[in-house]
């Protein structure tokens, strides 16, 4: 007997063809580019916080990384 799991719902990947969209939960965890960002809650606001490639804080909107692209996996 084996067990299968829809691999899609966990990866954030669309399931029924409907358009992906960033988690809103605080400190969600996405990656873009190598790169994990932590969602936070700021004085009402998000933003997705990380590093860069130099190890310096970086931060953006959900609109920059929608631009970027983004998973909820390392790939």
């Amino acid at each position: 007997m084996s067990i299968t799991t829809d691999t899609r719902t966990i990866t954030g990947e669309p399931t029924d063809g409907a358009q992906r969209q960033l988690p809103t939960v605080p400190c969600s965890v996405v990656w873009s580019r190598g790169h994990a960002y932590v969602l936070e809650l700021v004085l009402n606001r998000s933003r997705w916080v990380g590093v860069d490639d130099r190890g310096r804080a970086v931060q953006y909107s959900c609109a920059d990384l929608e631009r970027r692209g983004w998973s909820r996996t390392a790939n």
